[in-house]
C-alpha cells in the first residue's frame, strides 16, 4: 500500500500568519533581553474600557452564561449588531440576518466557506491582509489579485476590476479602511465599484473591522449603503476587536441575505457553536454603552498617525502616503533595495525588513506578507514614545538628514 501523507495537502498548503510570526519572533527577542520595538501586530496598545470588563466580570457570576447557548449568537447581542448595521453601515438588518463568530477571522473563513465552490475565483485588490489568501484558498476558491500600488493611493478601480473579471468570477472582497494600507474608499469610488459589482452579478464580501477608525472628516461608507441593490449578494463582516481595543476576546461577526446566513449558521453550529458566553457579554456592553472611549482611542491613533507619516518621509526612499483609516501605514520603499546598509543589500522588502530588525532592532512587516514586495507595513497601535523612538532609530540606519 502506498504511504498517506501524515498531513492534509489542503492543511499543509496554508501559511502562517505573517504579522504573527514577525510579531512573535519580536517578542521573542524582547524576552531575550533586545530593546525590540514592534510595529508588527494590529493591536491596539489600550486596555479594553473599564465598562466592558465589568459587564465580563458580572457575567462571570450569572450562572446562565455557563451553559450552550444558540450557536448564532445570543439573541440581545444579535439585536445590537443589527442596531450598528444600520446606524454605521447604513443597512436594516433583522437580527436573524446576524450570526456571532469567534473573531472576525472566524467570520472571513465563513463567508467564503458558504460562498464558493471549486473553482469560483474572488477579485482580491491588493495589498491585501494575510487572512484573506488562506480562507479563499481553504474554501476551493481562486484569488485572483487585483493590485493598486502607492501611486493610487492603494485603492482599485472599475477599470482593474473589469479588466481581471472573468466567467468565472463569482465575490468581489471589498475592504475599507484596509489593512495594511488604512487607504479609504470615497463615497463615489465605493458607490462606482458597488454599481459594477451588481451590474455583473458578483457577491461581495465586505471587512468592515476599521469603520470606526476613521481621520480628517472621513467617513467609510458601506457598500451596501452606496449601492442598496447589494444587499441580496452583500455579507459584511465586522467586529470589537479594533475600535474597542478587544483583540483577545474574540467576537466577530457577519451579516448577510437570508440564505446565505442560515447557510453560514449551519457551518458554524458544527465548526464552534456559540462563541464564549462571557465575551458576548462584554461585546453587548461596548456596543450598548457609552462611546467616549472610541472617541479618545481614535484622536490617539490620529496623533500617531500624523507622527509616522512626518518622521517616515524624513527618509530617503520611504514614499508613504497618508492612510485616511485603520491604523497602519505602508511605505513604498522599493527606492531602499539594492543598497548596502551596514554591509547589508537588500533585494527585497523581507530581507530589508531582517536587516531593520537587526541593526535597528526595530520589527515592521515585509510586503511579501500581503503581496508584490516592495513595501513595509507599519502599525501605530502602539505607545507614542515607543514611536518615537522607533522612527528616530530607522531614521538613524538610513540616514535622514
Amino acid at each position: 500500500m502506498p504511504e498517506l501523507k501524515r498531513i492534509s495537502t489542503r492543511i499543509a498548503s496554508i501559511a502562517e500568519s505573517a504579522t504573527l510570526k514577525v510579531d512573535a519572533k519580536a517578542k521573542s527577542l524582547q524576552a531575550q533581553g533586545r530593546p525590540v520595538i514592534s510595529f508588527a501586530a494590529g493591536e491596539p496598545d489600550f486596555a479594553t474600557p473599564a465598562h466592558i470588563v465589568e459587564a465580563a466580570l458580572a457575567a462571570v457570576k450569572d450562572p446562565k452564561n455557563y451553559r450552550y447557548t444558540p450557536a448564532a449568537g445570543l439573541p440581545e447581542l444579535r439585536e445590537a449588531v443589527a442596531d450598528k448595521t444600520k446606524r454605521d453601515s447604513g443597512w436594516a438588518v433583522d437580527p436573524s440576518q446576524v450570526i456571532i463568530t469567534n473573531g472576525g477571522k472566524q467570520a472571513v473563513y465563513q463567508a467564503f466557506a458558504t460562498l464558493l465552490d471549486p473553482g469560483d475565483e474572488v477579485l482580491v485588490p491588493t495589498p491585501y491582509w494575510t487572512t484573506y489568501p488562506e480562507a479563499i484558498k481553504l474554501a476551493g476558491g481562486v484569488q485572483v489579485d487585483v493590485f493598486a500600488g502607492a501611486d493610487q493611493n492603494y485603492l482599485v478601480t472599475v477599470e482593474q476590476l473589469e479588466a481581471a473579471r472573468s466567467p468565472r468570477t463569482k465575490v468581489l472582497l471589498f475592504v475599507s479602511p484596509s489593512n495594511p494600507t488604512g487607504s479609504v474608499y470615497s463615497p463615489e469610488q465605493t458607490k462606482a465599484i458597488g454599481e459594477w459589482a451588481d451590474a455583473h452579478g458578483l457577491w461581495v464580501v465586505s471587512d468592515e473591522i476599521y469603520q470606526n477608525l476613521t481621520y480628517d472628516g472621513v467617513t467609510a461608507v458601506s457598500i451596501v449603503e452606496a449601492v442598496p441593490t447589494l444587499a441580496d449578494r452583500t455579507i459584511l463582516v465586522n467586529g470589537v476587536a479594533k475600535t474597542y481595543a478587544m483583540t483577545g476576546w474574540r467576537l466577530g461577526w457577519m451579516v448577510g441575505p437570508s440564505d446565505a446566513i442560515k447557510a453560514a449558521g449551519n457551518l458554524q453550529s458544527h465548526l464552534s457553536s456559540n462563541v464564549s458566553n462571557i465575551s458576548q457579554r462584554a461585546a453587548l456592553a461596548a456596543l450598548t454603552g457609552p462611546q467616549e472611549c472610541v472617541t479618545e482611542m481614535r484622536d490617539a491613533f490620529d496623533r500617531r498617525r500624523r507622527l509616522i507619516v512626518d518622521e517616515l518621509n524624513k527618509i530617503p526612499g520611504f514614499v508613504t502616503p497618508t492612510p485616511q483609516g485603520a491604523f497602519y501605514v505602508y511605505p513604498d520603499v522599493t527606492a531602499l533595495l539594492g543598497k548596502t546598509w551596514g554591509g547589508v543589500t537588500p533585494t527585497s522588502s523581507l530581507e530589508l525588513a531582517d536587516l531593520i530588525l537587526d541593526q535597528a532592532e526595530v520589527a515592521a512587516v515585509p510586503g511579501e506578507a500581503f503581496g508584490p514586495s516592495g513595501y513595509l507595513r507599519f502599525s501605530y497601535a502602539l505607545g507614542d514614545e515607543p514611536l518615537r523612538e522607533g522612527m528616530q532609530r530607522l531614521q538613524k540606519l538610513f540616514g535622514a538628514p
